[in-house]
């Protein structure tokens, strides 16, 4: 097989450092992009050869190995050399193709003006990342067909809306896409929209959307896993005494007995009364109430005489 020099393809030294690559590789990337060039066939195969030349050079592994074979990579990668496959992919997927990802500013990637760097800048802000197309290498000097770009991002939404799931509805492409999030969504959760990533090169299927969801932090609540956490002061007679409070819930407020004797830092238990289980329809977790004390700042005098009285009975119980 010929020999091909990564280097000459990239345009960089042979003494070039990680970070010159990775510079070098992004800018041959946006220029060549199949995005940006549609139909250009010549493009195209100058997109695959980037790509393979940085899958190369872009690891200190495979670059060394490169380095010390010379013309011979080819036939040691054939003979027992394998390049890792399904990795790559920020979210663990793995399909037995090539992953290769771009990192950086979708901006710079796509020139800050096309539909794409438009729609993320809009919908997900900069939490944006994207992986280049990616698919079999030519065969017998036939070109294969490679799936296009998937592409990630984060979309953020609130507790209420992962509490009572919602839709979020949106233009791309010309296309009205539309997309369901159900009750209980995790942080962290991935969602995938088929197809809605680049497009394919050498006829091949477009990429691949995935949208991994960040649930805004809440000025009341916090979440873990189905249960909520709620802190909630009481005055200090209510703690010794007893009574009821009004504390929020996501489904609306309701009215919660407190024990008497109650200690600051205890938990009051809400049962259902937590985030839906995602998928299990009616199912909820728990919500749990941390008490806070608030004690008297000032006192008359005839409360503290009536505070007397109670240390002195406690004296003599004792």
């Amino acid at each position: 097989m010929t020999y091909k020099d990564y280097y000459d393809t990239l345009g960089v030294d042979k003494n070039a450092t990680e970070k010159e690559i990775k510079k070098a590789y992004r800018k041959l990337a946006n220029r060549y992009h199949p995005d940006k060039n549609q139909g250009d066939k010549s493009s195209e195969e100058k997109f695959k050869e980037i790509n393979e030349a940085y899958e190369v050079l872009g690891s200190a592994e495979k670059r060394k190995k490169y380095d010390e074979l010379g013309a011979n990579w080819e036939a040691y990668q054939q003979g027992g050399y394998r390049s890792q496959k399904g990795k790559g992919s920020p979210f663990g997927r793995g399909n037995g193709s090539r992953t290769y990802t771009f990192e950086g500013d979708p901006s710079e990637f796509f020139g800050g003006g096309g539909d794409y760097s438009s729609f993320f800048e809009q919908f997900f802000g900069s939490g944006f990342e994207g992986a280049t197309g990616r698919g079999s290498r030519q065969a017998g000097g036939r070109q294969r067909a490679l799936k296009g770009s998937d592409w990630q991002a984060e979309m953020e939404v609130t507790l209420e809306e992962a509490f009572e799931g919602s839709t979020r509805t949106f233009e791309l492409h010309g296309q009205t896409l539309r997309i369901k999030i159900k009750p209980g969504i995790a942080d962290g959760q991935v969602l995938k929209l088929k197809g809605k990533g680049g497009a394919g090169v050498n006829g091949g299927p477009a990429g691949d959307l995935f949208l991994k969801i960040k649930i805004k932090p809440h000025p009341a609540f916090q979440r873990e896993g189905d249960d909520l956490f709620l802190d909630k002061t009481i005055d200090l007679f209510t703690a010794v005494l007893g009574g009821r409070m009004v504390v929020p819930t996501l489904s609306g407020n309701i009215s919660m007995k407190v024990p008497k004797g109650t200690n600051p830092g205890s938990k009051l238990r809400l049962k259902g009364k937590g985030m839906p289980k995602y998928g299990s329809s009616g199912q909820y977790g728990d919500m749990f109430v941390r008490i806070q004390v608030q004690m008297p700042q000032k006192l008359s005098a005839e409360q503290e005489r009536l505070f007397e009285e109670i240390r002195n009975l406690e004296a003599v119980a004792a």
